[in-house]
């Protein structure tokens, strides 16, 4: 049977010999191999035993006898329990430490790894409700024997006193201990440094009564008989921690309602609790109504054999839909059938049962399973959560979650796979790098969660942060501190949001849609003129710079050939939007992440709107990958595949996703998706989304349509639907590029209004010019071009920069016209 696990990792266990001797090991997990410590040439059970990391000292505790034994051999005056320290290196002597009628178990302290002292340090636990220490001092005698130094009472100071439940975590050296109050008890921790010293660091009040509980040792070894004894009638309670500074106070009380079951988990780094209760879908008589708690660091595991397995998210648990909760065959662990449990180590679980211990981990191809398997948006978003952010998917992993996506976009009916996938990648990739940031970056595109887990009822709690008292502490404890300071400043504001980003990028593009790049930079700074701010215009440019900046350290981040024609023209709008979300991004980090500093924020943000670029055109690319598409894709004389259908319904829920999180999407995209949008959809449906905004007239697409397709029948239809649609600036620009006398008379009429336009704002007082050399005598035609040469002559000409567009042009193109409907033959 295992009996203790060392903050080393090496496991202490005994076993029976053939002659009933009783022997303890010691078992070494990296080297897997076995060290005998300690033999009683008699039949003992042991129940706390601990060995020093010099291994030259053992603490052993054991019954000495049953009381049928005491009876029997007249054995009333010997105490039932004894507790001893052995000299081991070698064998030599034995100092007795306890010899009462009350069960106690041992516990040295570790050093830091490597670090050999002459002192070592023992806690022992007594079930009469307090804590020792005892500081055992040692010297090295001839032929490396190390013994005791002390010939007399070895000193030792009180620890913690009226405790009703102790915790030990081995790997950080903490004591957790419960103290009961009147109404609510008070939860302590003791902290053990590698120089010896000690402290206690935190104190938090939980709104339990346990005055008439027996007390509850939790990793001070494992006596599985009594253990069994206590669990049915004392408080299954476990602290577990996190790397994150996350700490959780887990707890399950005995329900006296049949087929139910309540427990609790008070995640004390954000300040509230959350109770469950689950209704059993069946209930064996013999079974112990009793959720086993382990420890996964980024979950904690809530498990009933044969009922459930809850995997509760402890970085995020705001939102029910980030934790698992499986039931049946998913549910099953095969090794794990008891709920007497014990997590001594992170992702590590030991059965008390049995006395064995099991390596336990989250199978990423059974996640992967669940995931295609699963029917509910719940299920279907906690899955995704932990694929993306417990795996920190990368490869293989990232590309099936990325097929399955593509594949359910339609079945996901209250979130955006997309958006989900985009966001939670981002914060996997950022926060590592900097510490709080993930404090400051969103980790999901919900707001909140009213969807149900079936069969699961959840009320939460606020409850009262935990006091700290620490001075230049690192690691856990410093996390931790951050984490409550972030909850004193109401976390969810602190975590970047685009309602700023939004309204500004809705005013600029309101007006301005769709303009086209050789005017786009040229409005702004006319509109700078009218802001009237002098800082307006190097804002401006700030922006597009940053946005330049952005796409250059996309080329940094992804080298490979790319696969789909993106990053392949200029995209003004697109660039607008990377410029403010890099502004914003860096107003947000700045206020809260000044002790960084400007240049390290500079980075952060050119690494997560790059990265989110990046993202998008993973998606394209393996979707692209997946249909086997070629980067030609911009060829109008055939229809497209189903392939291509495929990946243009993926672009418009990308589209939909960027839309709703205000994200630029990498430069083409909009000329990919509307080059397969007129490929796949018949003529009304293109025009139906272009006209709701679904595709995006470009330059760059409405030109090569214009130019490659010939101009049958179905085609002029097509391009005269298009350019109908231009908006006007990008409509002066492309629709050169259509010689036909539909466009002509297009281009003429537009011509004539700006024209007449300008003729309500002045009068023409020069007299009229000789016609122009219009070879026919057309008196209304002659009227009109004589008053628009008029207008030309008065400087009103509209489109200076294109010499063919004037009054001949208008007079050609009319009488073309008539010509054309009175079908004779123009010379």
């Amino acid at each position: 049977y295992i009996v203790n696990v060392e903050r080393n990792g090496k496991i202490i266990y005994t076993w029976k010999g053939n002659q009933r001797n009783t022997h303890i090991g010691l078992y070494d997990l990296q080297t897997k191999q076995n060290e005998h410590l300690y033999m009683f040439e008699r039949d003992l059970r042991i129940i706390s035993c601990s060995v020093n990391n010099e291994r030259t000292l053992l603490a052993v505790s054991f019954h000495q006898y049953t009381e049928e034994e005491r009876v029997s051999q007249l054995l009333q005056s010997v105490s039932k329990y004894l507790t001893l320290l052995i000299e081991i290196h070698p064998i030599n002597n034995v100092r007795v430490l306890k010899a009462v009628d009350s069960c106690v178990r041992v516990q040295f302290l570790y050093p830091l790894e490597g670090r050999s002292t002459m002192e070592s340090h023992l806690l022992v636990v007594s079930e009469d409700k307090y804590i020792e220490q005892f500081d055992i001092h040692v010297v090295a005698e001839e032929e490396h024997k190390v013994v005791i130094q002390n010939s007399g009472q070895i000193p030792k100071a009180r620890v913690a006193d009226d405790l009703v439940w102790a915790q030990w975590d081995m790997m950080e050296q903490r004591l957790f201990y419960i103290v009961p109050k009147e109404s609510r008890s008070t939860l302590k921790c003791v902290q053990f440094y590698p120089d010896e010293n000690s402290n206690s660091i935190l104190e938090s009040n939980l709104d339990m009564s346990l005055n008439d509980t027996q007390l509850k040792l939790v990793n001070f070894g494992y006596d599985y008989c009594q253990d069994q004894d206590v669990a049915s009638k004392s408080l299954n309670l476990q602290v577990f921690t996190s790397k994150a500074g996350g700490l959780c106070v887990c707890c399950s009380l005995a329900s006296d309602i049949p087929d139910e079951i309540t427990y609790s988990v008070y995640f004390l780094h954000k300040g509230y609790s959350k109770t469950f209760t689950v209704s059993l879908e069946r209930r064996e008589s013999h079974q112990l109504k009793e959720v086993a708690f382990m420890n996964l660091d980024y979950y904690v595991a809530a498990y009933l054999p044969g009922q459930f397995l809850h995997l509760l998210n402890i970085q995020h648990p705001d939102l029910l839909c980030y934790s698992l909760f499986l039931t049946g065959e998913d549910a099953r662990i095969d090794m794990l059938q008891n709920c007497s449990t014990q997590s001594p180590r992170v992702s590590t679980v030991l059965d008390c049962c049995v006395g064995s211990m099991y390596a336990v981990s989250i199978s990423d191809s059974a996640l992967l399973q669940f995931l295609w398997n699963s029917k509910q948006d719940s299920e279907r978003l906690a899955a995704l959560h932990c694929a993306l952010l417990y795996f920190r998917c990368t490869g293989d992993l990232e590309m099936q979650i990325i097929w399955w996506i593509s594949k359910n976009l339609s079945t996901c009916h209250s979130f955006d796979p997309i958006q989900e996938f985009i966001i939670a990648s981002l914060y996997c990739r950022m926060c590592p790098e900097t510490p709080n940031l993930d404090k400051l970056l969103p980790y999901t595109s919900l707001l909140d969660w009213i969807g149900i887990i079936r069969g699961v009822t959840c009320a939460t709690d606020i409850i009262s942060l935990p006091v700290l008292e620490f001075q230049n502490s690192k690691g856990f404890w410093e996390k931790l501190n951050s984490n409550l300071e972030s909850v004193k400043y109401a976390e969810p504001h602190l975590h970047y949001h685009n309602n700023v980003l939004r309204r500004e990028w809705r005013n600029l593009s309101e007006q301005y849609t769709n303009w086209p790049s050789t005017l786009f930079i040229s409005f702004f700074c006319l509109f700078a003129n009218q802001i009237e701010e002098r800082t307006t215009t190097a804002y401006l440019r700030n922006v597009f710079e940053n946005a330049r900046k952005v796409l250059s350290h996309l080329d940094t981040l992804d080298s490979e050939e790319r696969l789909v024609p993106l990053f392949q023209e200029e995209d003004y709008q697109q660039q607008l939007l990377m410029g403010l979300m890099v502004a914003q991004l860096k107003d947000h980090l700045m206020r809260h992440l000044q002790y960084v500093g400007k240049k390290k924020i500079d980075q952060i943000v050119l690494d997560y709107v790059a990265n989110l670029l990046n993202l998008v055109h993973r998606i394209m690319k393996e979707v692209w990958r997946r249909y086997q598409l070629h980067s030609c894709i911009l060829c109008f004389d055939e229809r497209g595949s189903a392939g291509e259908f495929a990946v243009f319904h993926v672009m418009s829920r990308i589209l939909e996703a960027a839309n709703g999180m205000c994200m630029p999407l990498p430069p083409g995209f909009h000329t990919l998706h509307l080059g397969l949008g007129v490929r796949c959809l018949p003529l009304h449906t293109l025009l139906h989304y272009i006209d709701i905004g679904v595709l995006h007239l470009t330059e760059t697409c409405v030109r090569k349509l214009l130019k490659d397709l010939d101009d049958t029948e179905k085609n002029e239809k097509l391009k005269l639907s298009i350019v109908m649609r231009l908006p006007e600036a990008l409509g002066l620009k492309v629709r050169q590029f259509w010689n036909h006398p539909i466009n002509a008379n297009l281009i003429a009429q537009k011509y004539v209004k700006l024209l007449l336009e300008k003729l309500e704002k002045r009068q023409c007082s020069r007299p009229l010019p000789e016609r122009l050399s219009v070879p026919m005598e057309f008196l209304p035609l002659n009227y009109l071009t004589n008053m628009l040469a008029e207008i030309e002559n008065q400087g009103g000409h509209p489109y200076e920069k294109r010499d063919h567009v004037n009054v001949r042009f208008v007079e050609e193109t009319a009488l073309k016209h008539t010509m054309m409907l009175l079908g004779l033959k123009y010379s």
